[in-house]
């Protein structure tokens, strides 16, 4: 079967390197980019400054503005956005990249899901109060008490950096809300999921592979082609990933008291990115999606270094940052590849495209965090700058370092009985690779994808379910309904798309900024509400109070 894996390898080739000619009664790809970008950029302005409730259009907080219940369920950004969409391409690739660029079975995948998780294991969990969930928001990254209130972090830690047992003690123990500790299990899933469905799906084709490659065998066109450059030498490679971590080494050990990560633990970090980085790069080059090692990063150092949360946010990046750059590394050699740009020029662009990045993102960084005032506060609500992702990756120096998760996850903890995600998610590819052996001619079944599937919703929190669901939308109707009406359209035309979409965002955001962002000139109406539902992350256990949350008796 002839499926938009296939085409949107073939949508790539054609941008890449089909001649550019004008076809009969319509534009070139360059015209089409152009007035793509346009439009792209020209709509910016509403969701991004004059109608900011484009985001997410929460319709069902509109119907019922008293009822917990209906924005609950209704809410984009504070709940599960049951019918909630938003109309702004922000919003659709946000968090999970286009999805132009995913084919439509890796989509269906995400949206199954994504389905599971959010609209039948949470609301479970929740409407049975499973581990005091109603006593906190179905939706949210907050961290919280046993009676509902935010946790006050400050008051359990120390001035450098460490945990204070006995405030701890007295604080209580820390709670989830039930979303966030459900994207924990399905994170512990999805790591052995991985692991299982390469091994057993990609085993022998890995094996085959590694050794022709040592017998040279087996090269394709574009491989051939390649061979009249001069190849990256290997001791470059080397000679940049010893240079690395000695100086990470050493950084840790100088700044100790900064940062808190032994040297060991940056030998760890880089073990753990380098096993992992074939499996999850065979995940991403068959999707376009990645698992995250994030989670497991995160539990091992915070089992074996308890108390040290800078330590955890340092092993986190040492380990699943690495990974995950060293998979885009890939994506951009494997691009180059197809485009015939030689080798070396490939590797010296990454280096100093790396360097440059390096000096621009630290200035950047500090300028902003010089000039913006109360920047990721989220009490001011008409701040743009409330930094989603920083939280959680705050939050989860709390969980994994500072309190760590045996008092957590372990047998000292609330949530010990999540750990059980670990065996699910390595059950699950077993049973598609069974019933794919048993059903061979239901070539649907081979297109199930269990890391894809259970590792769905890794990116919430920050993401939202808006994001998801407009998202998949967007998927499908490009993977879908454009692929089988207008195929010939669709390979000319997606990654032109998807490319005048990101650029006419980007400058239009950049311009929005620099002209009335820097100037805090807002305006103030009811089209930029983001979402309409305050109610969302109220919560429905009996005698729990939350300011401007109604009480229920």
């Amino acid at each position: 079967m002839w499926w938009p894996a296939n085409l949107v390898q073939v949508s790539l080739f054609r941008a890449l390197h089909e001649k550019e000619e004008r076809p009969k009664g319509g534009v070139t790809r360059t015209q089409f980019f152009l007035i793509a970008f346009i439009c792209s950029f020209a709509y910016y302005v509403f969701p991004g400054y004059m109608f900011e409730m484009l985001t997410s259009l929460s319709w069902i907080c509109w119907i019922f503005p008293t009822s917990v219940l209906a924005q609950q369920l209704g809410s984009g950004l504070y709940g599960l956005g049951i019918a909630a969409v938003g109309l702004d391409w922000s919003t659709i690739s946000a968090y999970l990249g286009s999805p132009l660029a995913s084919p439509w079975f890796a989509t269906a995948n995400v949206a199954v899901g994504f389905v599971f998780v959010m609209y039948v294991l949470t609301p479970i969990c929740y409407w049975l109060n499973v581990y005091k969930a109603k006593t906190f928001p179905i939706f949210s990254d907050d961290l919280f008490t046993s009676t509902g209130q935010e946790y006050n972090i400050s008051s359990i830690i120390t001035s450098n950096f460490h945990l204070n047992i006995t405030a701890y003690e007295e604080e209580g123990p820390l709670y989830l809300s039930t979303f966030f500790a459900m994207t924990y299990g399905v994170g512990f899933a999805a790591l052995s999921a991985t692991a299982v469905h390469v091994l057993l799906f990609h085993g022998r084709e890995i094996w085959e592979q590694s050794k022709s490659s040592f017998k040279d065998k087996g090269m394709d066109i574009h491989t051939r082609l390649m061979t009249r450059y001069k190849q990256v030498p290997e001791w470059w490679f080397w000679s940049i990933l010893v240079a690395n971590i000695a100086f990470t080494i050493f950084a840790c050990q100088y700044y100790n008291d900064q940062l808190q990560l032994p040297w060991w633990g940056v030998l760890l970090a880089c073990a753990i990115a380098i096993v992992f980085t074939l499996p999850i790069g065979i995940i991403t080059a068959i999707t376009n999606q990645t698992p995250g090692l994030n989670i497991i990063t995160e539990y091992i150092i915070g089992y074996i270094y308890p108390g040290y949360p800078v330590a955890n946010m340092c092993f986190k990046v040492y380990g699943y940052i690495s990974m995950t750059q060293a998979v885009t590394f890939l994506q951009d050699f494997k691009l180059g590849h197809y485009m015939k740009i030689p080798p070396r020029t490939m590797f010296m662009a990454q280096v100093v495209g790396t360097l440059i990045a390096g000096f621009v993102y630290l200035g950047t960084a500090w300028w902003m965090m010089e000039t913006i005032p109360d920047i990721c506060e989220t009490t001011d609500s008409s701040s743009p700058w409330t930094c989603p992702s920083d939280r959680v990756f705050y939050d989860a120096s709390v969980i994994w370092g500072l309190i760590g998760p045996r008092r957590i996850f372990g047998d000292e903890g609330v949530y010990e009985a999540v750990n059980w995600f670990f065996l699910a998610g390595a059950v699950a590819p077993v049973l598609v690779w069974l019933a794919h052996k048993a059903f061979p001619k239901q070539e649907w079944i081979g297109l199930i994808n269990m890391p894809v599937l259970i590792s769905s919703t890794g990116m919430m929190p920050p993401a939202t379910a808006v994001n998801y669901t407009t998202w998949v939308i967007a998927g499908f109707l490009s993977g879908f309904v454009v692929y089988r009406y207008r195929p010939d359209w669709w390979q000319r035309h997606n990654y032109v798309l998807s490319g005048a979409l990101d650029a006419g965002l980007a400058f239009m955001g950049v311009l929005l900024y620099l002209c009335l962002g820097l100037e805090d000139i807002s305006v103030d109406w009811w089209g930029n509400d983001l979402d309409g539902c305050s109610y969302a992350t109220c919560p429905t256990a009996k005698g729990v109070f939350v300011e401007g949350c109604p009480v229920f008796d």
